[in-house]
């Protein structure tokens, strides 16, 4: 059915019918008390940028996607993605339909596009009980005065009871839509029931959010915002911290060079949704509490993840953005992604990074506690696996010979007489049967140690 055929149905049964009912509605700044009429289900048309599914079609427009909401193939996308926005809801709120019909008044244009009830619309079409809507009819279409129809299409979707049923982005997105409209900030805070300061922070948020979707390489996917938006309004936060190089949260003396490393590596971490409380040890907080705060921590945390991601960047999957299904496709690529970080034993160097250097914060919190940090070494010692094939490898060897050197200096301020028993202990349990190869080399080291000894006994006497 085309436009102007729906325009002349609907006008005949609002000439014809009796009205059932009357709804105050928001419209031009005041409230309007407007005829409700039951409008056939066939006279509609789903507004494919209703807030429920804004990411969603975005998504599939920058696919290439041309979404005719008046074909059969768009209307039955709509339903879909409408239908898998909060399946749980939408499947409680068809039980009640089912049972008791439409409760809520919808709100539609003079041509049949829907402008507050595209879920409720959706349900009635899926319950296949009824073939009405019943709704109140603007007298004017979308062209004729959209900026007013964006304003109560905002106002009812972004409503404090309707939000709660939003996916996080839909809040996100809408506020950068308008604000690309030229529609001041202050007046998206009118339409969405918000303060300014609260929009503000949408933008900056949604801000980073684009810069995230762009080092993917997936820009205007809005569907790979999903379940990540603790963590992008964290960074946000510390990027306006830090930016400027002047805040007294980071460490002294950090570039806004260091702070873009932080921002790459935060992307990372959101893109393997790791957990929110977890992320904020990267930046959050005051300067002694996160990462970005202390220059050697920072230095060996930022080496560490660039390091093990030049390991796996060979591994990535190249984006098909001709997929039948890039929603799923995108998932899945970032699902392969984040078990390319895991070693053998599961754990993701993303997980181990931060489990490291949150010990070393906390071993500096921990200076003026010795006793504490010398337990907390002692359990990491015994903690080792000595029949792993990976103890005998050099490096362990040597990170061993350094914490030993650095034991003994410790010992030695306070108490050279250990080292003497230290050093007693070590050779009594020098095993010679291991390898036979190596007694030369340890007899002349032996005679070293003779030599040591010799001094030492000449000081003492």
């Amino acid at each position: 059915m085309n436009k102007e055929t729906r325009i002349k149905n609907i006008a005949e049964i609002i000439k014809r019918d009796k009205e059932h009912g009357r709804q105050d509605i928001p419209w031009k700044d005041k409230l309007e008390p407007m005829a409700v009429y039951l409008i056939p289900l066939e006279y509609l048309v789903y507004n494919k940028y209703n807030g429920r599914i804004l990411s969603r079609t975005k998504s599939l427009e920058m696919q290439g996607y041309e979404i005719d909401a008046a074909s059969k193939e768009g209307k039955n996308l709509i339903e879909k993605l409408l239908m898998d926005s909060n399946p749980g809801r939408n499947k409680q709120t068809l039980d009640s339909i089912n049972k008791m019909g439409q409760e809520k008044v919808g709100i539609i244009t003079r041509d049949g596009i829907v402008i507050d009830g595209n879920r409720r619309t959706m349900l009635l079409n899926k319950s296949g009980k009824y073939n009405y809507f019943k709704t109140v009819v603007l007298d004017v279409t979308l062209e004729e005065n959209p900026l007013e129809i964006e304003k109560l299409e905002t106002t009812y979707q972004m409503g404090e009871d309707e939000k709660l049923g939003y996916k996080a982005i839909e809040k996100y997105l809408k506020s950068k839509l308008l604000h690309e409209r030229e529609i001041s900030i202050d007046k998206i805070a009118d339409w969405m029931g918000e303060d300014s300061s609260k929009i503000k922070e949408y933008l900056s948020v949604m801000g980073v959010m684009d810069e995230y979707l762009e080092y993917l390489g997936c820009t205007g996917i809005y569907t790979q915002l999903d379940e990540r938006e603790d963590q992008f309004i964290s960074l946000t936060r510390w990027l306006e911290t830090f930016y400027g190089e002047n805040s007294s949260k980071g460490f002294d003396g950090y570039k806004d060079s260091d702070v873009d490393d932080l921002k790459i590596i935060s992307f990372d971490y959101i893109r393997a949704i790791y957990e929110g409380k977890e992320f904020r040890n990267i930046g959050y907080g005051l300067k002694n509490n996160h990462f970005f705060g202390d220059k050697k921590i920072w230095e060996s945390f930022k080496d560490f993840h660039f390091k093990k991601m030049d390991t796996i960047k060979h591994l990535e999957i190249k984006i098909d953005f001709k997929s039948d299904n890039l929603e799923s496709h995108l998932r899945d690529r970032d699902v392969k992604y984040k078990e390319s970080t895991k070693n053998k034993e599961g754990e993701s160097f993303l997980e181990e990074n931060i489990r490291i250097h949150k010990q070393q914060l906390q071993n500096i919190k921990s200076a003026n506690e010795p006793s504490k940090l010398v337990s907390t070494a002692s359990d990491a010692l015994n903690a080792i696996n000595q029949k792993n094939p990976s103890f005998l490898n050099n490096d362990v060897s040597d990170g061993l010979e350094v914490i030993s050197e650095k034991v003994i200096n410790m010992i030695a301020v306070n108490s050279p007489d250990k080292i003497l028993s230290h050093v007693n202990k070590m050779l009594k349990s020098i095993s010679l049967d291991k390898d036979n190869s190596l007694k030369k080399h340890m007899l002349i080291k032996i005679q070293d140690i003779e030599k040591t000894i010799s001094l030492i006994r000449k000081n003492i006497e």
